[in-house]
């Protein structure tokens, strides 16, 4: 009896980091918490990963129940993370370079967009979902996906929690230039979900 499944594992890892972009995640980050202390962006960092942590457990553990059970489908999960994206965005183009940054609570920037539907957004979850049916019941399956769950975690923290290196370098007019670039990423990606979410409703129509 296999005790670890390690193609699904590989498989899973690799996947999950593509989608959730670990490095892709720096320029957002810093964007929103860069002029913030070493010790506020070591604790969003942190907090963004265990909320993405949650996220990606709960819907590994309960998803297709918890999608069943409300009616709501991929798509729809899509076009909400996309709006939602969408909405910070326009508030990292639209802002000025100079605004207070403690306005935004670390817990809140953690929270929304960094958490959840930047880290664990549609295509997270949705991949999730489909190793947890690939994995079948078979207990392997489940502790690789698990191991490759925690894995790209740590990843993600590590890309975050040691980006302060690039504050040195960007300096204050660095930041808000990152700010403008992010926020327009962050619209492209937006778009993309709303796009993919309208096509899905499409097809299942």
């Amino acid at each position: 009896m296999d005790y670890f499944n390690l193609t699904l594992f590989t498989e899973a890892l690799i996947t999950l980091v593509v989608i959730m972009d670990p490095p892709g995640t720096v320029p957002v980050f810093l964007s929103l918490v860069g002029r913030k202390q070493r010790a506020a962006r070591a604790r969003a960092a942190l907090q963004a990963v265990l909320v993405s942590f949650l996220v990606i457990a709960l819907f590994a553990v309960a998803g297709q129940a918890i999608l069943a059970y409300l009616g709501i489908g991929i798509p729809a999960l899509q076009g909400a993370g996309g709006l939602l994206l969408l909405l910070v965005a326009l508030e990292l183009l639209t802002s000025k370079g100079g605004s207070d940054p403690e306005v935004a609570d670390d817990v809140n920037v953690a929270l929304v967009p960094l958490g959840t539907p930047l880290l664990a957004g549609p295509g997270a979850i949705a991949a999730t979902i489909v190793f947890v049916r690939e994995a079948d019941g078979d207990p392997a399956g489940y502790i690789a996906l698990a191991c490759a769950i925690v894995a790209v975690h740590v990843i993600i923290w590590v890309c975050m929690r040691y980006s302060g290196a690039l504050i040195k370098v960007l300096r204050e007019s660095g930041i808000t230039l990152l700010a403008k670039i992010a926020g327009l990423l962050l619209a492209a990606i937006a778009v993309q979900l709303v796009a993919d979410s309208v096509r899905g409703f499409i097809a299942g129509a």
